[in-house]
């Protein structure tokens, strides 16, 4: 009879290639394990990145508008310390009458030079005069109603005396204009 083989051998090679896979598996799970943590980390840095990026860009936008705003109203203050200036220089030269007119031509045509001057400073800083007349609406954006009185052909919010102008710097309102204003109804 034949002797039995022995393919123990065998065993031997498939255990052997068992192995050799359980360890290649074993290097791709880790090798796949250390690509998914790096792929993770990358997307938090690029997160962080992009983050910071905005936060950048939004602080340029900050100081831009916060320069522009400085360079707009920064003056505001000394503007409003001004506007008495104007104020009494305009009742002077409303006041003069013609006898002072011919008597201190000069002097007064100084201080008309000196109005206009005031004028086209305030001009060149974006300084504008709110001048309402007689019978304009009342505007609370623009006025303040120093009084109200009931006036004999006007209706309720018509402006029926100017106290003072008002002065915009650019597009805010430095001091409104001071009115009085009717209260009466019809006419």
């Amino acid at each position: 009879m034949a002797e039995p083989k022995n393919d123990d051998f065998l065993d031997d090679i498939d255990a052997a290639e068992e192995d050799e896979y359980a360890d290649t598996i074993a290097e791709i799970d880790d090798e796949a394990l250390e690509l998914d943590q790096l792929r993770a980390e990358r997307d938090q840095l690029k997160d962080r990145f992009m983050r910071a990026l905005a936060d950048a860009e939004n602080a340029r936008k900050r100081s831009d508008k916060d320069r522009r705003e400085a360079e707009n109203y920064g003056g505001s203050k000394l503007a409003r310390d001004m506007l008495p200036v104007y104020d009494n220089m305009k009742r002077a030269l409303e006041a003069a009458t013609d006898e002072q007119r011919e008597v201190s031509g000069p002097l007064l045509e100084g201080v008309e030079l000196t109005m206009r001057e005031l004028l086209n400073v305030f001009k060149k800083h974006g300084i504008e005069i709110i001048a309402p007349e007689v019978g304009d609406r009342f505007d609370p954006k623009l006025h303040q109603a120093m009084f109200e009185a009931p006036v004999p052909e006007t209706k309720a919010g018509d402006i029926i005396q100017v106290a003072a102008e008002g002065f915009m710097l650019h597009d805010r309102l430095l001091r409104p204009a001071q009115v009085g204003v009717s209260s009466m109804t019809g006419g």
